[in-house]
């Protein structure tokens, strides 16, 4: 009995060793993915950095106009919403009113409206008007100097205003490409509307389109 115990465990035995000998199989496990591919680095938003603005510069909402406007020129109310501007220039020694500058879009013919400031002046001196015409930056500029008795520019049906002597007009009219008219007209006593007239050229010098 005790020898074929024996025979029964030696196979028993071997089958174990043989079994413990077995390298065991590797476990499938999902491979790690490759890192992509570097294209590059990623391009900045593309995001426009705004035009710095002209010094000084000023353009009415919604026109195509724009322009410089003298220190010397003070900015005011606008007294009505047909005025894209308004300026007050500093009454010279002796004056006893400042000048006003406006600034507004205009309807008919340059022409027409020249004739017009023309005969909103009463005893005119003997060297008035006088007619310039201009060209800047592709606007055409006609720009008339009155002197005399200013009887006010009231609109249709509103009484005239009192007559006013040693007045003086600058006005311009300047005409875009697109055929709109803007009126720049200044008034006041003849040496404040004098002693003006270099910056009133400076600004009509600097008169641009957007």
């Amino acid at each position: 009995m005790i020898k074929l115990r024996s025979a029964m465990v030696l196979p028993l035995v071997a089958a174990l060793a043989a079994a413990c000998s077995k390298t065991p199989e590797p476990t499938a496990t999902s491979a790690p993915e490759p890192p992509a591919a570097n294209t590059g680095a990623a391009p900045a938003p593309t995001t426009q950095a705004p035009k710095p603005a002209h010094p000084g510069g000023q353009q009415a909402a919604g026109a195509e106009l724009a322009w410089d406007a003298p220190a010397s020129f003070e900015s005011a109310p606008n007294p009505n919403a047909m005025r894209k501007a308004t300026y007050k220039i500093k009454r010279a020694a002796g004056d006893t009113e400042d000048a006003e500058l406006s600034v507004m879009p205009a309807g008919g013919s340059v022409d027409a409206n020249i004739t017009r400031w023309v005969g909103q002046f009463s005893q005119k001196s003997d060297d008035s008007p006088k007619r310039t015409d201009l060209k800047v930056n592709d606007i055409k500029v006609a720009v008339v100097e009155i002197k005399g008795t200013f009887a006010g520019s009231g609109m249709p049906g509103m009484p005239a205003g009192e007559p006013k002597s040693s007045y003086a007009m600058l006005g311009a009219i300047a005409e875009t490409p697109s055929g709109d008219l803007w009126f720049f007209k200044m008034t006041g006593p003849e040496k404040t509307v004098t002693g003006a007239r270099a910056d009133f050229d400076k600004l009509l010098n600097s008169l641009r389109l957007k």
